[in-house]
């Protein structure tokens, strides 16, 4: 499954040049921002800078980060090259509270960063001979429902599992991720309950934080001791991390930990993960422990101390196709005709990137305390002040022709997933084409869309959409918008009921709209997509199944991580 809205996160804008790119970077910024956030909290521009003196490449990485006051959140860099570390640098506020200042020291969470490090560990106790990737999880988890074909440790850690995200599960049933403390207790328990896989294991591709947690889970039972305790005495200490640490409580004191923060009503307030379940995300880190991390992923290839950390780096395979950008914890791809190894992260008000050019040995890690921060593409803009002097940077995705305005509206309309019903919205705006009201794409032919993130949208004139990245593709026909009658939204209502995460919902109309209830207090309005199927807002989207004899029978809820939800129907009515 392709993560459709993280990668239309932005508007795309044409490439530039490394040395314009912190204009363009800083524009995308204050534009996407919300809450009245201009950018990513900076520092005013260096001395050389204002006197006109030749910019030096930290004078640059200055100007990305250095849009907005000294009164907001915002990020820490850092750069390595060789084996140095040669730019750290910290803007912004780490606590808005306290009035603290953000500083390379500042301790962050690193969110889904923090895989590569689970990944790690498990390889660490297959070089100790106590499993190996291809056992079947049941057998070192036996609370798990037995599959057919098994899952794999491999595939947990590749995310071809087919295992429904525990967090999306957990949202639909009233407990979003950090509004209850949740352990990885409440993990497994979730996921023992679960009937049905998202697909067979090994058949195709989806992001689920579900695997990395119970990864966890496995590591301590097979090594005898915490996951804290294991990391910290065989990767961390061993390292030099000496900053690095799990959330696994989340009371803990942690001494220079930056808040995170969230835009609300003009000004701030505070998005902190309370909770325990960690190792999918929860590392708590600094940018100079992570340089120090991707120094060792790219020794992997020549230092035979590190040659262990390439099976990190090897491609997956899944149904037959190889050589799909996804390792153990790490996205392999090419940026600008580079080799770019990387991963980003998001955890409440917590985003992170951390990206590595194993052939110019250059690595860059940003780490920010404000969820409207964009850490990628800043990481992208800062890592290539320093790779124009080590390669001719090649343009990313530009925008080569603009369609006329019938071409684009001719493509324009609700086009439905054939994996699992989910619907997406492209919209003609203006002289481009824009999905969900976000994304822009750009244009390469009349038929040939790409994103800023280089994922390709291909329409075929039928009907027809194919959306692929360097991992999966995802394939879409287009669809009629519903438009049903109150009797008909009438005839959906009633009491539907999922076991797997202990749930009832309760469907109604409310004058004339369709709702669901949820105890105590959540109401979801169902907006009309296509027939039988509505957008819920953050429950996703809503289907209605129907038996042989055209009666609605159950409800299907369908996430990018959760494929098919399925509630019966306990008791038909007009609730109104």
């Amino acid at each position: 499954m392709l993560r459709l809205p993280h990668s239309l996160a932005a508007p795309a804008d044409a490439t530039m040049s490394p040395t314009r790119l912190s204009a363009v970077f800083l524009i995308f910024i204050a534009a996407h921002a919300s809450g009245g956030v201009k950018a990513v909290a900076g520092v005013m521009p260096t001395a050389a800078s204002t006197q006109g003196s030749p910019a030096t490449p930290a004078d640059e990485v200055d100007r990305i980060f250095a849009e907005s006051t000294r009164d907001t959140p915002g990020c820490a860099v850092g750069l390595s090259r060789d084996e140095a570390t040669v730019l750290l640098r910290g803007y912004g506020r780490a606590s808005l509270e306290h009035d603290v200042p953000l500083t390379p020291d500042s301790v962050f969470e690193a969110g889904s960063v923090s895989k590569q490090f689970t990944a790690a560990a498990v390889l660490l106790l297959e070089r100790d001979g106590l499993l190996r990737l291809d056992d079947a999880v049941h057998r070192h988890i036996p609370e798990l429902p037995r599959s057919d074909p098994p899952i794999t440790i491999r595939q947990m850690l590749q995310h071809t599992s087919g295992l429904r995200d525990w967090g999306v599960l957990a949202g639909i049933a009233g407990w979003p991720r950090t509004t209850r403390v949740h352990s990885h207790r409440h993990v497994l328990d979730i996921v023992a309950r679960q009937t049905v896989t998202n697909f067979a294991a090994g058949t195709r591709w989806s992001y689920t934080n579900t695997g990395y947690n119970l990864a966890a889970i496995l590591v301590a039972r097979v090594s005898g001791q915490s996951f804290a305790a294991f990391t910290r005495t065989r990767l961390f200490e061993p390292l030099g991390m000496t900053r690095t640490s799990w959330r696994d409580d989340h009371r803990t004191v942690v001494q220079g930990r930056a808040v995170a923060h969230q835009a609300s009503d003009g000004g701030f307030k505070t998005a902190m993960p309370f909770e325990d379940a960690h190792d999918n995300g929860g590392l708590l880190t600094t940018v100079g422990d992570l340089l120090i991390w991707a120094r060792h992923l790219q020794r992997a290839s020549v230092d035979k101390d590190s040659s262990w950390l390439l099976t990190l780096q090897q491609p997956i395979s899944f149904s037959g196709q190889r050589g799909a950008g996804y390792g153990l914890g790490l996205e392999l791809g090419a940026r600008r005709g580079l080799r770019q190894v990387d991963h980003s992260g998001s955890t409440a008000g917590y985003q992170a990137h951390l990206a590595t050019y194993p052939e110019q040995r250059i690595a860059v890690a940003v780490l920010c305390n404000v969820r409207s921060a964009n850490p990628t593409l800043l990481a992208y803009a800062a890592a290539d002040i320093f790779l124009a002097s080590r390669a001719k940077l090649l343009s990313g995705p530009q925008e080569l022709i603009r369609p006329s305005a019938d071409a684009l509206d001719a493509l324009a309309g609700l086009y439905r997933s054939t994996q699992n019903g989910r619907a997406v919205r492209v919209a003609r705006d203006g002289d481009a084409l824009v999905v969900d009201g976000r994304g822009r794409l750009l244009a390469q032919s009349s038929m040939q869309f790409v994103t800023q993130y280089g994922q390709a949208w291909s329409f075929d004139g039928f009907g027809g959409l194919r959306v692929s990245d360097h991992v999966a593709e995802e394939s879409f026909s287009r669809v009629l918008q519903a438009s049903p009658t109150e009797a008909e939204l009438l005839a959906l209502t009633g009491r539907y009921v999922n076991p797997e995460v202990e749930t009832e919902l309760t469907v109604r109309m409310v004058g004339p709209t369709l709702v669901i209830d949820r105890r105590p207090d959540s109401r979801f309005e169902l907006r009309p997509l296509y027939a039988d199927a509505f957008n819920a807002g953050s429950l996703g989207t809503v289907v209605f199944r129907r038996g042989a004899g055209g009666e609605v029978t159950s409800m299907s809820i369908v996430d990018s991580r959760v494929w098919n939800l399925r509630f019966e129907r306990h008791r038909a009515g007009q609730l109104q």
